[in-house]
């Protein structure tokens, strides 16, 4: 019996579909990649690196060609909506119109593709429920957003970006990061099962729309992936569009929704599930290594170090004068910060300047010098500097630094406060509260 035959709209919408979306799943290299399992991990950096490297020079012709500016090169700086990208994204939407086209005038005679559709389906699928256990996991283990250090404490909130408020908001409540994280590995982990695969598909669509819209709504520089993320989970979804009305809007019985088979034979498909099942877990293993990797690394799982803490100057000399703790000093300082990966020193005017800090417990030194290029979201503007103090520690919440600050003899007491005094790092649920904590705000 022949199958029967689409629309048309519907059989140009297929080939698009197809060539668009496996287009951007082998350009993707974080796509295809996850399916390394634990070896993702080791694969990651290397390979997105080389394809940023590969693509340069084809994405700089077409920006200069097509829209007469040249973007500048991808940057490995985390961000998923470099220019670069966007012109990408616009190399695979023309070349998947032109395939489309070429398609259907060279195949215009077939009314249905219900072999590589299921196949396609299977393949479109897999790649998003990859995507979903590698978010997820980073959720699981706050690795995504940690709770945020010991210098956001000491920034004024409207010196943050949207995302920065973001990432500090889902970063301060763990629980609720975890249980983002946990929705997403239990959708990823249906949609590697064929029976499971629409609620999986389901459960997706809504943990995507909601990224997708705190990724527009705070800016968040990952809105092309999220989107087509929920694209994806639209095309998986949307063989079951009827089925899913009748039964969720309509009230209508609804036949049993299913994926369709990838061959005749009943032995193979069930074989099928199995290794597909498999493979959910071993992409599991490798989300869970790539996570806890980073959290031990440069996460919350990163061992304090010895200084660490939010010291207070309460006495600063410089060549023996005691310099007032005023505003307008440019050369005093007002606190001194040693995070688990990072250290800064707060000026007196409040700004923060960002330091590598190195501290030798065996000759009781501390150095203190510009970070590394590779450590700075963005390239500092400061000069470089690098300043070597002896130090005491008589108390352990007491420090005494000397050295010298640009060639003058320093010397710096400091006093460590209790983190715990701020309120995101206090007491974090009450249930019983007479009044709603709210911290400062302005009425």
């Amino acid at each position: 019996m022949a199958p029967p035959r689409w629309k048309p709209l519907t059989r140009i919408a297929f080939r698009f579909s197809v060539a668009y979306f496996g287009l951007l799943c082998l350009l993707f290299a974080q796509i295809l990649l996850v399916f390394a399992g634990p070896l993702f991990p080791l694969l990651a950096a290397q390979a997105v690196g080389g394809q940023m490297d590969s693509i340069d020079d084809f994405v700089r012709a077409i920006s200069t060609h097509v829209f007469g500016v040249e973007v500048a090169p991808l940057r490995k700086s985390y961000s998923g909506d470099q220019a670069p990208l966007w012109i990408l994204v616009f190399c695979v939407f023309a070349a998947a119109v032109a395939l489309t086209v070429a398609w259907s005038a060279l195949d215009r005679r077939r009314g249905s593709y219900p072999r590589l559709h299921a196949w396609f389906l299977a393949f479109l699928r897999l790649c998003l429920g990859g995507q979903m256990l590698i978010y997820g996991t980073a959720k699981v283990i706050p690795l995504q957003m940690p709770r945020p250090t010991l210098i956001t404490l000491l920034q004024p909130y409207g010196d943050f970006s949207p995302t920065g408020v973001l990432w500090n908001q889902v970063g301060s409540a763990p629980v609720y990061e975890m249980l983002l994280g946990a929705a997403e590995i239990l959708g990823g982990l249906l949609l590697f099962v064929p029976r499971t695969a629409t609620a999986g598909a389901l459960l997706s669509l809504v943990s995507l729309l909601q990224v997708f819209v705190l990724n527009m709504t705070f800016d968040v520089p990952v809105k092309l992936l999220s989107f087509h993320l929920v694209l994806m989970c639209l095309f998986v979804l949307a063989p079951q569009a009827r089925r899913l009305a009748n039964m969720l809007v309509l009230e209508r019985y609804s036949a049993p929704a299913t994926q369709p088979d990838l061959f005749r034979c009943g032995r193979a498909n069930r074989i099928v599930a199995v290794v597909t099942a498999v493979l959910g877990l071993w992409v599991l293993l490798g989300g869970v290594r790539m996570a806890w990797e980073g959290y031990r690394t440069q996460g919350d799982g990163v061992a304090e170090p010895p200084l660490y803490g939010i010291w207070d100057v309460t006495e600063f000399s410089l060549e023996g004068t005691a310099l007032p703790p005023l505003t307008t000093d440019e050369t005093r300082w007002r606190r001194v910060v040693f995070d688990t990966r990072k250290a800064a020193v707060q000026k007196m005017d409040d700004s923060i300047v960002p330091a590598a800090a190195v501290v030798d417990t065996g000759p009781d030194t501390l150095t203190l010098s510009s970070p590394a290029a590779t450590e700075q979201a963005r390239p500092s503007q400061l000069p470089p500097f690098t300043f070597t103090f002896a130090y005491e520690r008589p108390e352990p919440d007491r420090l005494t630094l000397r050295g010298d600050l640009d060639g003058r003899p320093v010397t710096v007491a400091l006093h460590r406060l209790d983190p715990t005094a701020f309120p995101l790092r206090g007491p974090a649920f009450h249930w019983i509260q007479e009044y709603p904590d709210t911290g400062k705000l302005i009425r």
